[in-house]
């Protein structure tokens, strides 16, 4: 019963759902919700905390990478502009990524991101 995404904590008033949706926001509540009982005894809160946790550590290899890579482009080749506004893709697409995530955990739903949502699943031991 307390792995069903609907049900109240014991005395916290959230309801596992609502907390998979928080565990999004930053990294920090995510690490809370690991640490923190009854939410460390969920699974459908542990699955959303690390896939959150997984998707953080692959954004920032991602921007480190393409920090790199732009940092060498725009050395050969003077296109600033063109770094800049990739720079903002990526930046919304993390965001579309996480506000997707959070959505789909309010609504209840166990979505997982491709390699990341396994590596959340075995972690969460879902």
């Amino acid at each position: 019963m307390a792995d069903e995404p609907n049900t109240a904590a014991a005395g916290t008033g959230l309801s596992d759902n609502i907390a998979g949706a928080i565990a999004y926001i930053t990294i920090i509540p995510a690490i809370i919700f690991l640490i923190v009982e009854p939410y460390n005894k969920n699974s459908f809160v542990r699955f959303n905390s690390w896939q959150c946790i997984f998707l953080f550590l692959a954004a920032v290899v991602v921007d480190i990478a393409l920090d790199i890579l732009l940092g060498i482009f725009t050395m050969m080749f003077p296109f600033t502009l063109f770094g800049f506004y990739l720079w903002r893709l990526l930046s919304l697409f993390w965001l579309c990524v996480i506000v997707f995530c959070a959505y789909n955990a309010y609504q209840g739903k166990r979505f997982k991101l491709p390699l990341i949502g396994d590596l959340a699943e075995k972690q969460a031991g879902a």
